[in-house]
């Protein structure tokens, strides 16, 4: 394994050393993030077939329906 330096700020270590444990290494956490945005990657695009302007109008009739019966 190569190991190579970096330089980072201190609020990004600090964040880094709270999700690092006995078990798991600088790097384990740093890939951890990796994986992560693969896994979120495949929402992308699934609600580009929705009609937001009716979801508004259905969410505006339901707040005035809403406020109508607060009274």
């Amino acid at each position: 394994m190569t190991s190579i330096n970096i330089s980072i700020k201190k609020e990004a270590y600090e964040f880094l050393k709270n999700l690092k444990t006995k078990e798991k290494s600088f790097s384990e956490v740093i890939l951890s993030f990796k994986n992560e945005h693969k896994d979120i990657m495949r929402f992308f695009g699934v609600l580009k077939s929705i009609d937001w302007g009716e979801k508004e109008k259905n969410m505006q009739h339901f707040r005035d329906s809403f406020n109508k019966r607060l009274g």
